[in-house]
């Protein structure tokens, strides 16, 4: 069975920091054979896209709401994912999920083959 377990979320100021890690577990699961992108949902709104990093690390896209102050990385030793969070803003507050898919383009648009539970970032003004 596999999981994706998100953590690093909390309370913070606007224009602060925060980093997020998605851990990946499960028998024989690598996340090497995977793109892996991060989601949002805020209250009374949809899951929306942050940003997708390829299998290798060598490709990442971000959405343009968040394009020059976070950050997605990639860890395949450790199985894990990072979201760095710079200039945090209120409208960055919502509940972020990690996603995997073998296609980015497919995780892309929101159909991943497994998401995480989600970690609360919350940005206070």
């Amino acid at each position: 069975q596999v999981q994706l377990v998100e953590s690093g979320g909390g309370l913070v100021q606007a224009g602060g920091s925060l980093r997020l890690s998605c851990a990946a577990s499960g028998r024989t699961f690598s996340i090497s054979g995977y793109a892996m992108g991060w989601f949002r949902q805020a209250p009374g709104k949809e899951r929306e896209f942050v940003a997708a990093i390829s299998w290798s690390g060598g490709i990442t896209n971000q959405a343009d709401s968040v394009k020059g102050r976070f950050t997605i990385s990639r860890d395949n030793v450790k199985n894990t994912v990072y979201l760095q969070m710079n200039s945090l803003k209120p409208e960055d507050t919502a509940v972020y999920y990690c996603a995997a898919h073998p296609a980015m383009t497919r995780l892309r648009v929101g159909a991943p083959d497994y998401w995480g539970q989600g970690t609360q970032v919350t940005v206070s003004s």
